[in-house]
């Protein structure tokens, strides 16, 4: 057992002193558990915590329940139920609409959101959006807020560009050629047009340029959400469930083969043939040498790319783009600035007042205190 696992499993038995539920001799009580969207690699977390036994540490086992956010958020607010995966900004409008939830780790470091620009048209700051035909799905959620981000960083409103509503299909859309730049999820759409490109399947297209809206709007991304209920009377079961997830979150980093594997147990279709399996189980006995560095990372999947094809590795490559956004230390915390930032973008959008405080819209009691990550 590495020394970093180890202090992670003593952190967790030290959160649940005084749970009865931890008790080896009791039955584990279902924990309802939202996420939104549907069954997804990004969901990792969640998996590897019931497979690596985290949950089970805490006393529970995952019921994990996925819906819309918007639906998520106030549900979780009534207790049904007691934990879900929600944005930052969903719990600043949650509040303003006088529903108490309070957002209680940070799952995501970065903001997930990025400006994909055609290649030959330079891209370097905010700014440079001007005179742009931009896709977004539509004027609402994180791609929007995004973009109003962006605008407000580059001095330029919405009339400085031709905003173009696109729904969730950003590839084909933009390889089509009917838009310029799209605002999409850096972890998965990047790679898909990158794989069109490569495969001739872009139209005139032949590189792109990714801006990554985190690197100059640090707003709150996706994290535990609880009701200010939950937080008062379950503050013991809270720090389990948080530890537990931070747990599994370190581990997927560490070995992103085993979270995948982990994964097929909760993700319909997720590539799988007996060869691609073989070789990430290999992968995950030596997953320090194989995923220790970006640099790593990018040379294993270019391996796996070229043995398996993108077809079979897309989802992994999926994965390994997530882990940037998951990492960073400390790991969990949110600060005011980032709250700050959400809530004066949502402020332009006059989705919550300019002066909204926000002061009771996060803990960071319960993020666990964080491990050494390097051996001694």
């Amino acid at each position: 057992m590495t020394r970093t696992r180890l202090l992670v499993l003593l952190a967790l038995l030290l959160a649940l002193t005084g749970l009865s539920a931890a008790q080896d001799d009791e039955e584990l009580e279902t924990l309802p558990f939202f996420a939104s969207f549907i069954p997804n690699i990004q969901f990792a977390p969640l998996y590897v915590g019931e497979e690596e036994g985290y949950f089970a540490e805490a006393g529970f086992t995952l019921d994990i329940q996925h819906g819309d956010e918007n639906v998520g958020v106030i549900q979780v607010a009534q207790n049904e139920p007691r934990y879900g995966l929600i944005s930052g900004e969903q719990v600043l409008l949650a509040r303003n609409g006088g529903i108490p939830v309070q957002f209680v780790y940070a799952w995501f470091q970065r903001y997930p959101i990025a400006v994909v620009v055609r290649g030959e048209i330079p891209f370097e700051e905010p700014a440079d959006l001007a005179g742009l035909t931009v896709g977004v799905p539509g004027p609402f959620g994180a791609n929007y807020t995004a973009l109003v981000a962006m605008l407000g960083l580059g001095g330029l409103t919405d009339a400085d560009i031709d905003m173009q509503s696109i729904g969730y299909v950003a590839p084909d859309v933009f390889c089509s050629g009917a838009v310029q730049a799209a605002m999409v999820y850096s972890n998965n759409e990047p790679l898909e047009i990158q794989r069109r490109i490569d495969a001739g399947e872009c139209g005139d297209i032949e590189s792109i340029t990714v801006f990554e809206v985190g690197s100059v709007a640090p707003m709150v991304s996706n994290g535990i959400v609880i009701s200010e209920q939950t937080a008062a009377e379950r503050p013991g079961e809270v720090a389990a469930v948080v530890a537990a997830f931070d747990a599994a979150s370190r581990d997927i980093i560490l070995n992103p083969a085993r979270a995948y594997l982990h994964s097929l147990n909760y993700v319909e279709n997720l590539p799988a043939s007996e060869e691609f399996v073989a070789a990430l189980e290999a992968l995950s006995e030596d997953a320090e040498a194989a995923f220790g560095t970006p640099e790593a990372r990018a040379e294993t999947l270019a391996a796996l790319t070229e043995e398996f094809g993108s077809a079979e590795t897309n989802q992994f490559a999926v994965l390994l783009a997530t882990l940037p956004l998951w990492e960073g230390e400390p790991m969990g915390i949110t600060t005011d600035e980032q709250w700050a930032l959400t809530r004066d973008v949502l402020a332009v959008l006059e989705a919550v007042p300019a002066d909204f405080e926000f002061d009771s819209a996060y803990l960071n009691t319960f993020v666990p205190e964080q491990p050494e990550t390097t051996e001694e």
